[in-house]
C-alpha cells in the first residue's frame, strides 16, 4: 500500500481543512488582548488608528462583534454552496476550491488597512470554512471503513483544536493571519495526491475507479479482497436504491421521511454552538481579564484551555465507536451544564461591576479576585474538558450518518456549525 492510499494518511491530510476553522478561532481570540491589534483598529477615546498608546481599547464592542461574526456569515454562505459544488465536481475538488478561497481571504486579512477590509477578508475566509467544514466530514465518512468511521470523522474536531492551539501562540496580528495561508496551500497540493470518494465515483458511474480506490485504500490494491467486494456490493445496492430516488432536492430534506433526520443533524450543530463553547474559544481573553489575568499572564492562562481541548479530544477518537454517540452527548452535556452554571454563579455572587469596563474595555464589565477568580478559571477549564471528548467530535460524527448518500452533500448545509448564524457573536 502506498502511503497516500493509507486511510490514516488520507484522514490526516483531509482534516487540515478542519484545522482552518481552528486557525480562525484562535487568530481572533489571541488578538483581542494584543495591543498592536487594538491600536491599529482603535475606535476608543484615544484614537485615531495607529495610536500606540498602552491603553488602546480597540474596535467598539459592536464592531468587534461584527469582525468576529463575519466568518460565521461567510461560512453559512459557503455551506449553502458546498452541496451543489460537491455533487458536481466531487468531494476532493470541493476541498481544493475551499483552499483557494481561504488563501484569497487570508491575503486580504493580512493586508488589511481598515476594519471594512478586515471584515471582507473574514467573510471570504468564512466561505472557505463553510465548504471545508461541510465536505471534509463527508469525504472522510465515505472513504473510511464503517467500523472506524466515527474515529476518523472525529479527527476533524481534533484538527480544529490543534489549529486553535497553534495559532493562539503566534504573536502580533498580521503574522498569524498571514500564516493561515500555509496549511491551505499544503492541503491544496496534498489533495491532488489523494483518491476521490468511492461513493461519489460510483454515483457518476465510474465503477472501475471506484473499485480501484476501495482496493487501494482498504486492501493494498487487492481488488478481490472480501472487504473490497463487500463494500463494492454495498455501494451498488446504495446506488440502485438512490436511482429510484434520483430527483432528490433540498426540499426532500423536509419531506416526512427525511424531516426527522434533517432536524436531528441541524440541532446537533445548533446545540453544539449553544453550549457556550464558542464564547470560551473566541472571547476567553475577556473572561480571564475579569478574573485578574491580563497581558502575558492572561495569554498563558487562557492557552492552557486550548491544550486541554487538544488532549481531551483524544479519548473520544479512541473510544467513541464503543461508547456510542448518544451516551457520549448526554454525559458531556451534564458535565458542561454543571460547570457553566457554577461559573455563572461565581460571577453573580462575587463579581464586582466595573463601570465602563476594566481599562476602558466594555466587554470586561466585571472583576473577580481571590478564590472566586481561581474558581471561575477552574470551571472554565473543566467546561472545556467536558466539551472536548463529547459534543466537540460527536457533533461532526453524527450528522453525516443521518442521510442517504443522495442527500448527503445537500444536507451538509444543515450539518455546519454556523447554520442559522447561531453563534454567540
Amino acid at each position: 500500500m502506498r502511503i497516500k492510499d493509507n486511510i490514516y494518511t488520507i484522514t490526516a491530510i483531509a482534516v487540515v481543512g478542519g484545522g482552518l476553522f481552528g486557525f480562525d478561532i484562535a487568530s481572533v481570540s489571541a488578538q483581542l488582548s494584543e495591543n498592536s491589534y487594538k491600536c491599529y483598529f482603535n475606535q476608543g477615546p484615544d484614537g485615531p488608528p495607529f495610536n500606540d498608546k498602552a491603553n488602546c481599547s480597540g474596535p467598539k464592542s459592536l464592531v468587534q462583534g461584527g469582525i468576529t461574526a463575519a466568518m460565521a456569515y461567510g461560512s453559512w454562505l459557503g455551506s449553502l454552496l458546498s452541496g451543489a459544488l460537491s455533487d458536481r465536481f466531487g468531494r476532493k475538488t470541493s476541498i481544493m476550491v475551499g483552499c483557494i478561497i481561504w488563501i484569497v481571504g487570508s491575503t486580504i486579512i493580512c493586508a488589511s488597512q481598515t476594519i471594512a477590509m478586515l471584515i471582507v477578508g473574514r467573510i471570504i475566509n468564512g466561505i472557505a470554512v463553510g465548504i471545508e467544514s461541510s465536505q471534509v466530514p463527508v469525504y472522510i465518512s465515505e472513504i473510511s471503513p464503517p467500523s472506524l468511521r466515527g474515529r476518523f470523522v472525529g479527527v476533524q474536531q481534533w484538527a480544529i483544536t490543534w489549529g486553535i492551539l497553534i495559532m493562539y501562540y503566534t504573536a502580533s496580528w498580521r503574522i498569524p493571519w498571514g500564516l493561515q495561508m500555509v496549511p491551505a496551500i499544503l492541503l491544496f497540493f496534498a489533495m491532488m495526491l489523494l483518491p476521490e470518494s468511492p461513493r461519489w465515483l460510483a454515483r457518476k458511474d465510474r465503477w472501475e475507479e471506484c473499485h480501484n480506490v476501495l482496493a487501494r485504500v482498504h486492501a493494498s490494491g487487492d481488488v478481490n479482497h472480501p472487504f473490497v467486494q463487500y463494500e463494492l456490493q454495498d455501494i451498488k445496492d446504495m446506488c440502485e436504491f438512490e436511482r429510484q430516488h434520483k430527483d432528490a432536492t433540498y426540499f426532500d430534506l423536509f419531506r416526512p421521511r427525511m424531516i426527522h433526520r434533517t432536524i436531528t443533524a441541524l440541532f446537533m450543530q445548533i446545540w453544539s454552538q449553544l453550549t457556550g463553547m464558542n464564547v470560551m474559544m473566541y472571547y476567553i481573553a475577556y473572561v480571564f481579564a475579569m478574573a485578574g489575568f491580563s497581558g502575558n499572564s492572561g495569554l498563558l492562562a487562557s492557552s492552557i484551555q486550548y491544550i486541554i481541548n487538544v488532549v481531551m479530544t483524544i479519548p473520544a477518537l479512541i473510544w467513541v465507536d464503543k461508547w456510542g454517540r448518544r451516551p457520549t452527548l448526554l454525559v458531556g452535556a451534564a458535565f458542561m451544564a454543571a460547570f457553566m452554571y457554577a461559573n455563572a454563579g461565581i460571577f453573580a455572587a462575587h463579581g464586582v461591576v466595573v463601570p465602563g469596563g476594566i481599562d476602558g474595555v466594555a466587554e470586561e464589565s466585571m472583576q473577580l479576585t481571590g478564590a472566586a477568580a481561581k474558581g471561575a478559571i477552574a470551571c472554565t477549564y473543566l467546561f472545556v474538558a467536558s466539551f472536548a471528548p463529547s459534543w466537540g467530535p460527536v457533533s461532526w460524527i453524527y450528522p453525516p450518518n443521518c442521510f442517504l448518500f443522495v442527500s448527503a452533500a445537500k444536507a451538509s448545509l444543515f450539518q455546519h456549525p454556523e447554520t442559522g448564524f447561531l453563534t454567540p457573536h
